[in-house]
């Protein structure tokens, strides 16, 4: 019998339905999630806005992919940012980034984007960096590596803390949570979602301003 990834999709979600954990998934495993609708508003183009902060999402994020690793729907991710962003006076914009699925290179081309010369990259399934547009695209302001701990409290803190940096402040850095079930637990899952994720990039592809249609 051939295994197909829906199967070894489905059977790690099961496995996460029967084992406890402290992170903070929601109780519905496997929920399906609609599309996010985007405007495409053209190619992306370096802002002069010193007050905006730009989020940049992967090829596949609310399209072929709709929620994190904890079921948060990417419009719910999308909410957050912009809320903790807009909390410190600042304005979000959005861009696709569809050369690449690496968070770094992500966040890295985000803050090249800004006007302030702060991004924010996020993947599908969570994971998040802060990053400044004079770092190396392996340098960050913050790194937010485990997916499962990437919680709404977090997305809007992640937001505040990139709007404090474009203002020039010095915030003190997200807590992050450590959990050490958390790796054991999602890691089948977090391969798969990654693999997903990198069918969609386009190497070579230029990043695209978007809208969210409500």
């Amino acid at each position: 019998m051939q295994i197909s990834e829906e199967m070894v999709r489905q059977i790690i979600l099961e496995v996460l339905q029967q084992t406890p954990t402290t992170t903070t998934a929601t109780k519905n495993p496997g929920v399906t999630v609609p599309p996010l609708s985007f405007r495409e508003i053209g190619t992306a183009k370096a802002g002069t806005d010193r007050n905006e902060v730009v989020i940049g999402v992967p090829p596949a994020f609310g399209t072929a992919m709709t929620k994190t690793i904890i079921d948060i729907p990417h419009s719910d991710v999308l909410k957050e940012l912009f809320a903790g962003i807009e909390e410190e006076g600042l304005k979000a914009r959005l861009v696709r980034v569809g050369r690449t699925a690496d968070v770094g290179a992500i966040a890295h081309d985000a803050a090249m984007l800004s006007g302030s010369g702060i991004g924010i990259g996020i993947l599908c399934r969570g994971t998040a960096v802060i990053h400044q547009r004079d770092l190396e695209i392996l340098q960050n302001l913050e790194l937010f590596p485990q997916c499962p701990l990437v919680d709404r409290d977090v997305l809007r803190a992640i937001g505040r803390n990139a709007a404090k940096y474009a203002k020039g402040e010095h915030p003190t850095p997200v807590p992050t949570r450590s959990d050490p079930m958390a790796r054991p637990k999602y890691q089948g899952l977090a391969a798969l979602l990654h693999n997903k994720e990198t069918q969609h990039v386009k190497l070579g592809a230029p990043s695209v301003e978007l809208a969210v249609q409500r």
